[in-house]
């Protein structure tokens, strides 16, 4: 890529047309008020490629200031610690953490950690993190995520601008036979809508057929899934976290979740045998956080199933952009064993589109 077309420029500052609906300030998951997002990138010698990002639903204690949140399984082949028990209560107790795939276990203690360090009397944490794997050019074997960088990306996390493509979780992924990475959106609903606000992260690491803007960039490009037999391995995995302030209880943030996979699929992803793609979502709406050792008989303020329709729009239209926001900032990359991913040809790309 040439320096204008950079991880500096994002894919719709570019003219990339991305749906109908207007992204937030930062088009971010950070536009979602109290979100804060962290990374910890590593980055040494010639075979570590990999890295945490933290996602943080708001300021405060979280076991103390528990939220609503569900969980999706748009294709199981993964390691998500702490799904059961969000399924089960509909709460979210910790941030969320994503790394890979060998460092889930790393990340859980940190997570563990952290909250006992906040709360001397606890003893039960239900500790969120997921993972995609990064093997192809990161040495996963060698374990180097440790909690201190679990507890750094916890540390820095900030509800400003979120770094995109090598970063974090993203270092070392790769994204229809290009390298992935992190990507985050938003979208905003006007005031007759609510005025609500959705924001996505997601730290892909997927294949499939590329399409961007209906285009069917991977075929024109000749990389797709299974070319030459197919060419390109499409298993790996796909992260996708939603946040919104909108007042949701579990059952409608999993039907939220649910329409994440619709905006995968506007992608070219096929969420294959082999691919762990998950989406965690919650919600910020203060009425409706839950207070550890709260009232025993708890009111729960959420919008009417017919409300909830544009933000399923939201929540696709921002999953589609996060996604390509990954690819356009990802830059080239050599790993592990001297493997090699190609940034995604963003100019080629910009010719197909026109």
């Amino acid at each position: 890529m040439t320096e204008s077309l950079s991880a500096q420029s994002r894919p719709r500052e570019l003219g990339v047309p991305f749906g109908v609906m207007t992204p937030g300030p930062l088009n971010a998951i950070t536009d979602v008020a109290g979100v804060r997002v962290g990374h910890t990138t590593l980055i040494e010698g010639d075979s570590i490629r990999t890295g945490v990002t933290a996602i943080l639903p708001h300021a405060g204690d979280l076991y103390q200031e528990k939220v609503p949140a569900a969980i999706y399984l748009g294709n199981g082949y993964g390691k998500l610690a702490g799904y059961s028990q969000v399924k089960e209560l509909g709460e979210l107790e910790t941030p969320i953490v994503l790394t890979n795939t060998l460092s889930v276990a790393t990340a859980t203690n940190a997570l563990i950690t952290a909250c006992l360090a906040d709360n001397p009397e606890v003893q039960s944490v239900n500790a969120v993190v997921g993972e995609t794997n990064d093997g192809f050019l990161n040495d996963i074997r060698g374990r180097h995520v440790t909690q201190a960088h679990v507890l750094a990306a916890l540390g820095s996390a900030a509800g400003s601008e979120v770094e995109e493509g090598n970063v974090g979780a993203g270092t070392g992924t790769s994204c229809f036979g290009w390298k992935g990475g992190i990507g985050t959106s938003s979208r905003l609903l006007p005031e007759s809508l609510g005025g609500y606000t959705v924001g996505v992260l997601v730290q892909t690491n997927f294949g499939g057929v590329l399409q961007i803007a209906g285009v069917p960039v991977g075929q024109k490009l000749g990389r797709y899934y299974f070319r030459d037999e197919l060419e390109s391995h499409a298993d790996g995995s796909c992260m996708i976290v939603v946040a919104t302030d909108a007042p949701l209880g579990p059952r409608n943030l999993e039907r939220l979740a649910k329409r994440a996979m619709l905006g995968l699929a506007r992608t070219g992803g096929i969420a294959s045998n082999g691919s762990g793609d998950y989406v965690i979502a919650f919600s910020t709406a203060t009425e409706n956080r839950i207070v550890a050792g709260g009232a025993r008989v708890r009111t729960l303020s959420e919008l009417s199933n017919g409300a909830v329709s544009p933000l399923f729009l939201a929540v696709i239209e921002a999953t589609e952009e996060a996604i390509i926001n990954s690819l356009f900032a990802a830059e080239d990359m050599t790993g592990h064993n001297g493997r090699h991913r190609e940034a995604l040809p963003v100019e080629k790309v910009l010719e197909l589109l026109r």
